[in-house]
């Protein structure tokens, strides 16, 4: 999934703001650097996910006979593949 600057920044703006309201959680750091991290870290997922969604993909289009994405088979393989390239990042 493919997310705007802008989403993602006020997204960090977002997760920043809510730990500042935590009484339990301190910052080491200013806020601003926090955001950035935030981002940062943000990005990487999305990145690891668009890596994941890609390989369940690719191992769909590596099939013998040709399964139509929307299908239930392609559905059902799809949930297969993407558990089991999460579960090499043993997540």
């Amino acid at each position: 999934m493919r997310i705007s600057r802008d989403k993602l920044n006020k997204l960090a703006h977002t997760v920043a703001d809510s730990l500042a309201e935590i009484d339990e959680v301190g910052f080491f750091e200013d806020r601003n650097t926090i955001r950035q991290e935030a981002r940062k870290e943000l990005e990487n997922l999305l990145n690891e996910e668009a890596r994941i969604d890609a390989a369940a993909r690719q191992k769909i289009a590596s099939q013998r006979k040709i399964i139509l994405e929307g299908s239930q088979e392609w559905e059902i393989l799809y949930r297969k593949y993407y558990n089991d390239e999460v579960k090499k990042l043993g997540i």
